[in-house]
């Protein structure tokens, strides 16, 4: 009876380790804890999963490397398709502030925390100190304060998403030592400013979102080294100078919003014969004429030059440009004779008003 007590208590207390290793550790756990005591989400219940001793089993948007147990993921998105959503039949709200508790997560490779309206507070500094952190997602909070200032120590991360909160100050020079950085994302912010003058020391990046800030200065030359980069999005901030023409000689460079800025001088020849499809210039004090380079590689889905001071004639040349989608010259001081033939054949006068003395189809006749 005593062998059966002693084996019995053997394979309780095996079964005891066994669970305990696999469960993740107490720091982890603790740490999770301390990040959700720093937030109120009061519509959901998306925490009520947070219970037990093992943080890597059925805690919602909590994920673990498979071998060291360690907590790897936090994905906590405020909109989302999952069931949680849809019997609430509402989006997320969330409320308080990122604990600096997270930091103590060592092997954390990504943090999204998403789309919860409420959230403010500041990006905890000790996030640079995190050597595994792949992907930031911190879109559409109120989160407020600065970028850190080390955030070039982040050598792995290849996302970083601070999109539609309140950050301010600058953008950090050490950002530019984010050499793995594929998509940045910084919109809708109350950055200012210059940007970064080494900015093109991010080989690896394919989307740079920086609109709706205040930055200032010019637009580094620096960017035309980047080339992967598909979709520069400047537009909707304070910077100044003339557009570098080495922007147009980009090898995947598709998109180019620029406007609502104060760039000035001529648009560079470049980029009526680059791969660039959707080109918006509007809302600039940019001057003299459109250049008269469009051929067959032109190729715009969405061409904008309005409100700036350009002058002259319509270029000819565009009637030989392979397509141009939606076309706007308006607000100019353009003069002379609109071109007939495609594409002008289907623009509507709105792409030609307000000009100095432009004539014929869809406008006045000569």
């Amino acid at each position: 009876m005593g062998g059966v007590r002693f084996i019995t208590g053997v394979v309780v207390l095996f079964m005891a380790l066994s669970s305990g290793v696999r469960s993740c550790p107490p720091s982890d756990r603790a740490a999770l804890l301390a990040f959700k005591a720093a937030l109120r989400e009061p519509y959901l219940g998306i925490f009520n999963s947070w219970t037990g001793a093992d943080c890597c089993h059925n805690w919602y948007g909590v994920s673990c490397d498979q071998e060291t147990r360690r907590v790897a993921d936090i994905s906590l998105r405020g909109e989302s398709e999952e069931p949680i959503f849809e019997r609430a039949h509402r989006t997320g709200y969330m409320t308080g502030y990122i604990s600096p508790a997270i930091c103590k997560l060592a092997r954390l490779s990504s943090i999204t925390i998403a789309d919860w309206k409420g959230i403010s507070g500041e990006i905890p500094r000790c996030i640079a100190a995190l050597p595994f952190l792949r992907i930031v997602d911190l879109i559409g909070n109120r989160i407020s304060g600065s970028i850190p200032a080390d955030i070039g120590r982040l050598h792995r991360l290849t996302v970083l998403n601070i999109a539609d909160n309140r950050i301010s100050g600058t953008i950090p020079a050490s950002l530019a030592n984010l050499t793995s950085l594929m998509h940045l994302d910084l919109r809708n912010n109350l950055l200012s400013g210059p940007i970064p003058r080494h900015f093109g020391s991010l080989r690896m990046l394919s989307r740079a979102l920086l609109s709706g800030n205040r930055l200032s200065g010019p637009i580094p030359g620096s960017v035309s080294l980047i080339y992967r980069l598909a979709d520069l999005d400047l537009s909707r901030n304070q910077l100044s100078g003339p557009i570098p023409p080495s922007l147009g000689k980009m090898a995947v460079l598709s998109t180019l919003n620029l406007d609502l800025n104060k760039l000035s001088g001529p648009i560079p020849v470049s980029l009526f014969s680059s791969g660039i499809s959707d080109l918006n210039l509007s809302r600039n004090a940019l001057e003299g004429n459109i250049p008269d380079a469009f051929g067959p590689r032109s190729y715009f889905t969405a061409l904008d030059l309005s409100y700036n001071n350009l002058k002259g004639t319509i270029p000819k040349s565009l009637s030989s440009a392979s397509y141009i989608g939606h076309l706007d010259l308006s607000h100019n001081h353009l003069c002379g004779k609109i071109p007939l033939g495609s594409p002008f054949d289907h623009l509507e006068a709105s792409s030609f008003v307000f000009n100095d003395c432009l004539c014929g189809k869809p406008l006045k006749p000569c």
